[in-house]
C-alpha cells in the first residue's frame, strides 16, 4: 500500500490539519512574543466571525499590523479556530452573556424578518433588525473571543519556547556527534 493514496475519515483530516497547521506555527519567524500575539489575535477574531458576518475580517490585517504581531500566525489561529468549531458551540452561551451585559431589550423600528429579496430593493429594515438582534451575541463574542485570546497567548509562547529549546538541543546534539565522528576520523 502506498501512502500517498490513503484516503483518511473527516476525524482524521481535522487532526492532521490541527497537526500541520501548529508545526507551521511553531517554526513561524519572529520570536515568542510576536508569534503568540500573532495566534491570540487571530484566534480571538475568529470569535467574532460569525457576529459580525465575517465583516471582522476588513479589520483583520490592520489590528495585526497595529498590534505587531506575526500575520501568518494569525493566520493560522484564525485556522484553528475554524476547526475547532468553538464559535458555534459558544453562540448560545455568548448571547446570554450579552443579554446580561446588556438587559435592555434592542429594537430598532419594526422588526422585520432578514430577506435578501427586500435588500436588493433597497429595504433595509431586515438587515438593520438582524444586526441589532445579533448585538448580545456580539458582546458575548467580543468577551469570548478576549478571554480566548488571552489563553492562547500564554499557551502558545509556552510551547513556543519548549519547541524552540527542543530544536536548539537537536542541534547541539548533531554538532557534537559531527564533531566526535570528525575527530575519530582525524585520529
Amino acid at each position: 500500500m502506498k501512502l500517498g493514496n490513503r484516503k483518511y475519515n473527516f476525524f482524521e483530516k481535522i487532526g492532521r490539519t490541527f497537526k500541520l497547521n501548529f508545526i507551521k506555527l511553531f517554526r513561524s519567524p519572529g520570536g515568542a512574543k510576536k508569534v503568540s500575539l500573532g495566534f491570540a489575535i487571530g484566534f480571538g477574531l475568529e470569535m467574532l466571525v460569525i457576529s459580525t458576518a465575517s465583516l471582522i475580517y476588513i479589520l483583520f490585517i490592520p489590528i495585526v499590523r497595529l498590534s505587531k504581531g506575526s500575520l501568518p500566525a494569525s493566520i493560522i489561529g484564525n485556522v484553528i479556530g475554524k476547526l475547532s468549531f468553538l464559535p458555534i458551540f459558544l453562540l448560545p452561551f455568548a448571547r446570554k452573556i450579552g443579554k446580561i451585559i446588556l438587559p435592555m431589550r434592542v429594537r430598532v423600528g419594526h422588526n422585520v424578518p432578514f430577506s435578501f429579496q427586500n435588500l436588493m430593493h433597497g429595504d433595509f429594515h431586515g438587515l438593520l433588525s438582524l444586526l441589532h438582534g445579533g448585538l448580545h451575541v456580539l458582546i458575548g463574542m467580543t468577551i469570548f473571543g478576549f478571554v480566548f485570546g488571552v489563553i492562547a497567548y500564554f499557551v502558545v509562547h509556552y510551547f513556543y519556547e519548549r519547541e524552540r529549546v527542543k530544536r536548539l538541543n537537536r542541534r547541539r546534539m548533531k554538532e557534537t556527534i559531527r564533531k566526535n565522528v570528525v575527530s575519530k576520523t582525524l585520529r
